[in-house]
């Protein structure tokens, strides 16, 4: 009988290591995961960073030539000022969807924006023959196309982190240790419509 005991206590033992050594792996995993999605963001931050930097000078070479159109001028400011006040947050804002929203919004605000002054500069030929100008839209779009990449980036890393974090027995373990879902970008409203072009 107690031979046993002896049996019965080491299987439960040896199990009992194998769920712990399992649970540590998972735990270790999910960090490795978290920080991964964290280093993505911090690429999104850089390349959204870049085109706050980039808008001054662009601004300032367009007033150059179209002086009269304040109220364009204004709403790209204004767009970028409450943009770069979302750009430097915390990790904390990729666990609160409401707060990822509000992040992504203020930047799709300042790229209608930009838009705006884009349409601006086809009223001035002058402008558009400008060198500062054309390297500064250079550049501009050039940051554009790196906020799509690593945009894009962020969403696979945040699918890879949700994914593994959902998955039976290690939805306990996050659960457990608070690993939430990350938040995804979304395409901007409206994106699913095809501007409408019109020639003159």
């Amino acid at each position: 009988m107690k031979k046993g005991c002896l049996v019965i206590l080491g299987i439960v033992l040896v199990i009992g290591f194998i769920v712990v050594l399992t649970g540590i792996g998972s735990y270790n995993k999910m960090v490795a995961k978290e920080e991964g999605v964290k280093e993505k963001w911090s690429q999104v931050e850089n390349v959204y960073q870049r085109r706050l930097d980039l808008i001054p000078n662009l601004v300032a070479t367009v007033k150059g030539y179209a002086a009269h159109e304040k109220e364009t001028f204004q709403a790209v400011t204004e767009a970028r000022s409450q943009a770069k006040g979302s750009i430097n947050v915390s990790g904390e804002m990729l666990n609160d969807p409401a707060m990822f929203a509000k992040f992504q919004q203020a930047q799709n605000t300042l790229s209608g924006a930009l838009s705006r002054l884009m349409v601006v500069v086809e009223r001035y030929p002058d402008l558009k023959a400008n060198q500062n100008f054309l390297d500064l839209q250079s550049q501009l779009e050039g940051t554009e196309n790196r906020i799509a990449v690593e945009r894009k980036r962020f969403n696979e890393a945040a699918r890879d982190f949700n994914t593994y974090i959902k998955k039976f027995p290690r939805v306990i373990l996050a659960n457990i240790f608070g690993f939430n879902q990350k938040a995804y970008f979304q395409a901007q409203e409206g994106a699913q419509i095809a501007p409408k072009v019109k020639f003159d």
